[in-house]
């Protein structure tokens, strides 16, 4: 009776680990060519204070990149600051690195 309650678990413990990796593959991700220079970007005047500029970047869009202009945001906290996103080598081609808030 030991033994088969044992056998059970290990079959649950495999089973529950071989699901879990199944949930956490990553997705497939897309490279494309390089991305242009970065163009020039004059912020306007900031808003506010509270104000953090978020910096304008380059999406692929239909097999072109597209320029997504910058602008003026307010962070969650006032300890949060902007890590900008970037196009990271990989593979043959570029893959799009989102930005995020990072606490300081």
């Amino acid at each position: 009776m030991a033994a088969e309650l044992t056998r059970r678990l290990w079959l649950r413990g495999l089973l529950v680990t071989l699901l879990a990796g199944c949930a956490s593959a990553p997705p497939p991700v897309a490279t494309v060519p390089p991305p242009p220079s970065i163009p020039a970007e004059v912020a306007p005047p900031q808003p506010s204070p509270a104000h953090v500029w978020v910096p304008g970047h380059w999406v692929w869009r239909r097999r072109n990149y597209v320029w997504v202009p910058g602008h003026w945001t307010v962070p969650g906290t006032p300890t949060q600051v902007w890590v900008p996103g970037h196009w990271a080598p990989r593979g043959a081609g570029y893959v799009w690195v989102e930005g995020r808030w990072r606490t300081r």
